[in-house]
């Protein structure tokens, strides 16, 4: 049986089943250099993805699109997406956001008939909601699934409260928990255009209230993750938590409006001579940390189910330091995020719902590196040059250049993190190399780079240094290992940790190997190699023409600049 996942909004994506088997997952950001969070612009690709990668559009047993929002106040109300085939314009009906309510089925099946138009054929296709999506492609890719066990699933996404699941997998039973708190999870996007370096003028604010749009209503999807990196620069002031109680109390409403209301009313409270941003930033935080771990504790004490294992899920998930305090609590023996926590995955996630429709919770096989495949062009420009070059060659050079590498190899990694396969690598030696990579990423120079680390080294150089292969965690850098290794050091002496085995990605341990031989680092610098606003370089010819680095490798061979051959 083959099902076709497909996420059409924002982060649209093509995921493609073959019997539980996923083949691939292509986001629209990470082909040709297209912009982050790219949408489906036309279904036509819909067929040229599939046929790229070795499908007819016909072989496909069953299409099934991830629900989408309504126009209703509270987003609730009928879902339509408008779509183009070709030069036709349809709408497409979609199945909601999320449940209206604590007993409606979250994994109900809406079906439609002959909707779904793709080079002038009509297809039948199925629908779930948006936060079905999330809590499957948590639970499916999970070693839970596959050793039969049940789990509490958390999702906190954009415009969803954070909710907490039970899913019982011998009945295919999942139960609703209901909200830990009533907080929209873009609210951490909203209350950076009132704080910090990203904030907007009245003016602005009142422009966007009155346009309605999404994306500059709620601050901008790129914003949450600048200011987790943000908040380092501050201090937690243990005194504005009960000022954000007090406001939370008074501005209190179910609406869109809310994060809004909320987040004007503490700009207005609060005495800037008193308080940062960077303060009010770095404690609201931690105050929604708390709010986190209070709730799931008062939810997990009411309901006690038996198992005590965790996925958690929804754009919120990204946030590593929420992660790590959840794991923290030792309220659940596992603690599982997906690599593609956010809509980057809902392509998957919807497809999931449908293969447990077809065939109950069965488990399904999967790689994080099942995106797209590097593009051979066979262009060479003119200032470039090339030759073979063996990963513990590629270590070589950057233990003795001391330059990054982009790294472009094999199938990209899936969701938004870089995990080798789409990286820039470098030597994490120096504070000085944090500085170069967020130069010619033209990043602010607060922003993190991240480590990769041999897995059976991680826990003597980082505090858990756990098993981490997708980099969700937060990990601190163990006193002894400060000075040799600050490239990878966050402000707040914490790293994004990625652990790396032979079986996960055998190609980055024998580079990490051969670079630790040389250096008694096992240890390399990782960022992601991408145009800046653009998803992952599709292919060698896009790195050289962005030409901010001097070396590319790429399954096999080293690309770099003719000024540079002396070196080789």
């Amino acid at each position: 049986m083959i099902i076709c996942g497909i996420k059409l909004t924002h982060d649209a994506s093509i995921a493609l089943f073959d019997n539980e088997v996923l083949k691939f997952s292509i986001e629209i950001e990470k082909i040709n250099n297209n912009p982050r969070y790219s949408e489906i612009g036309n279904v036509s690709i819909i067929e040229k993805i599939l046929q790229s990668e070795g499908y007819e559009i016909d072989q496909v047993d069953h299409f099934v699109i991830d629900g989408w929002h309504g126009e209703g106040p509270f987003w609730e109300g009928p879902s339509f997406v408008d779509i183009i085939d070709g030069n036709n314009q349809f709408k497409l009906q979609l199945a909601g956001y999320n449940e209206q309510g604590i007993k409606d089925d979250v994994l109900k099946r809406y079906e439609f008939k002959n909707g779904l138009v793709i080079n002038g054929k009509t297809y039948d296709y199925s629908s779930y909601m948006h936060v079905s999506g999330h809590l499957m492609s948590a639970y499916l890719t999970s070693e839970l699934a596959e050793k039969y066990q049940n789990s509490y699933l958390l999702v906190w996404d954009g415009g969803q409260y954070p909710r907490l699941y039970y899913y019982d997998f011998n009945f295919n039973e999942m139960h609703n928990l209901g909200e830990l708190f009533v907080f929209l999870g873009v609210v951490y996007s909203v209350i950076a255009q009132y704080f910090g370096p990203y904030k907007k003028s009245s003016e602005e604010l009142r422009e966007d209230q009155i346009k309605k749009e999404i994306e500059g209503f709620f601050g901008g999807y790129s914003v949450a993750g600048k200011i987790m990196a943000y908040i380092a620069l501050g201090n937690v002031r243990s005194e504005l938590f009960e000022i954000m109680d007090r406001v939370y109390e008074e501005t209190f409403e179910i609406s869109n409006e809310f994060e809004h209301k909320f987040s004007r009313r503490l700009r207005e409270v609060i005495d800037a001579n008193e308080f940062s941003d960077e303060d009010v930033l770095a404690t609201f935080h931690v105050y929604l940390e708390k709010k986190l771990v209070s709730g799931l504790k008062d939810k997990i004490g009411k309901y006690n189910f038996k198992s005590k294992n965790i996925c958690i899920s929804g754009g919120c998930a990204l946030n590593i330091k929420w992660n790590s305090a959840i794991r923290n609590t030792g309220l659940f023996d596992q603690v599982y995020v997906p690599p593609f926590p956010n809509d980057s995955g809902s392509a998957i996630g919807t497809a999931c719902c449908e293969i447990i429709h077809q065939k109950g919770p069965v488990p399904i096989q999967w790689s994080v590196y099942c995106g797209p495949k590097i593009i051979n062009t066979n262009i060479i420009l003119p200032d470039w040059d090339q030759k073979e070059c063996s990963p513990q060659e590629l270590a070589e050079l950057l233990y003795h250049s001391n330059e990054p590498v982009v790294m472009l190899n094999d199938r990209a990694e899936l969701g938004p993190r870089a995990l080798g396969n789409r990286s820039i690598l470098a030597n994490p030696s120096g504070n000085h190399m944090k500085d170069i990579l967020n130069a010619v990423k033209k990043r602010e120079k607060y922003r993190p780079v991240a480590p990769m680390c041999l897995e059976e080294l991680a826990a003597e150089i980082f505090d858990p240094g756990c098993e981490d292969p997708f980099m969700l965690f937060d990990h601190k850098v163990r006193e002894n290992w400060l000075e040799r290794i600050q490239a990878i050091q966050h402000i707040d002496g914490t790293a994004r940790l990625q652990t790396i085995n032979k079986d996960n990605n055998a190609l980055i341990y024998a580079v990490i190997q051969r670079f630790y031989e040389l250096s008694g680092i096992p240890v390399l610098c990782n960022t992601s190699a991408n145009y800046n606003g653009s998803g992952f370089f599709p292919n060698v010819e896009s790195a050289m023409k962005w030409g901010q680095l001097n070396y590319i490798w790429s399954n096999g061979t080293l690309y770099f600049k003719k000024e540079k051959r002396q070196l080789q």
